[in-house]
């Protein structure tokens, strides 16, 4: 069995991912396993997978849904690996050659894992530069909202999962018609019960792709508004900051319009805040519903 599992969730991707191959191909470490969940794709990305697999440099497996959105393809992974540690790059993103090296010697010379896990490693752009802020030195251990918060880190972060700790949570919420639930509601539950290890190392290089979620965010809201009502109400659950709960319970407010289901205002903790929210969710839903026409 392998160390870990790099898993990449795909949608016509297919022009992307020969670049991500050839990273994995030029790894100095091999003990991994490449994992594509490929969630409905139409185009060669089969194909490519086909070929690849012929050619034997590394280990793929290769998965083939219905289009679901990235979450499904986040569920399909985890419920598929097996391997002790799994990251996920996207198809629009790489490796550098030493980036499983550097994974499995830091993760290899923890001599206590058992609060512990993953690892928080760091994004570059392809010129290598730092995506944000580094870790701020000698920080050990944590997670990602102190880093954010209490240490004011920037830019995305690179998260190597223990997969016995993910399977632990349950899997994102999957709602017909919907295409979106925040991958980082995973996050936000395991640091309740867990810290991660820090590491001022490059894991993945990113490059932010103008059809990328990040870019279509306000019309993905509008979407999938009951993924996004799910998230907010979980972040509510795990907030200390009466301010967080107000704003999550505006944009709790707005997808309940979208999803015209009031009883989302009813769900979970704090309940008296979505219905004070109730104005300024309205204005954020006509906000939403003048930037998406």
């Amino acid at each position: 069995m392998k160390k870990i599992t790099v898993f990449t969730p795909t949608f016509n991707r297919a022009h992307l991912l020969p670049r991500l191959y050839e990273s994995l191909c030029s790894q100095t470490n091999k003990d991994f396993i490449w994992l594509v969940i490929d969630d409905g794709s139409n185009d060669v990305t089969e194909e490519f997978m086909k070929e690849w697999q012929a050619e034997n440099k590394i280990q793929i497996q290769y998965k083939y849904k219905e289009n679901g959105g990235m979450h499904t393809g986040h569920n399909l992974a985890y419920a598929t690996i097996q391997t002790e540690l799994n990251v996920c790059i996207d198809s629009d993103d790489w490796m550098p050659k030493d980036a499983i090296d550097l994974i499995l010697n830091r993760w290899n010379s923890l001599k206590d894992k058992s609060n512990i896990a993953g690892i928080i490693g760091l994004d570059a752009d392809k010129e290598g530069k730092i995506i944000g802020k580094k870790i701020p030195d000698p920080l050990f251990k944590g997670n990602l909202n102190a880093l954010y918060q209490k240490h004011k880190v920037t830019g995305d972060k690179k998260l190597v999962l223990r997969t016995d700790v993910v399977r632990k949570y349950p899997p994102y919420p999957e709602y017909e018609g919907e295409k979106l639930v925040p991958l980082g509601l995973l996050y936000l539950m395991i640091e309740k019960d867990f810290d991660y290890i820090y590491a001022n190392e490059v894991y993945c290089i990113v490059e932010y792709q103008e059809d990328g979620s990040s870019n279509s965010i306000l019309k993905q809201y509008k979407q999938s508004p009951r993924g996004f009502a799910y998230a907010r109400i979980t972040q509510k659950k795990h907030s200390n900051s009466v301010i967080l709960d107000l704003k999550n319970s505006m944009h709790l407010v707005s997808s309940a319009f979208f999803a015209k289901d009031f009883s989302l205002l009813v769900k979970g903790t704090k309940v008296y805040q979505n219905i004070l929210m109730i104005p300024f969710g309205l204005l954020l839903h006509i906000y939403i519903l003048i930037k998406t026409q």
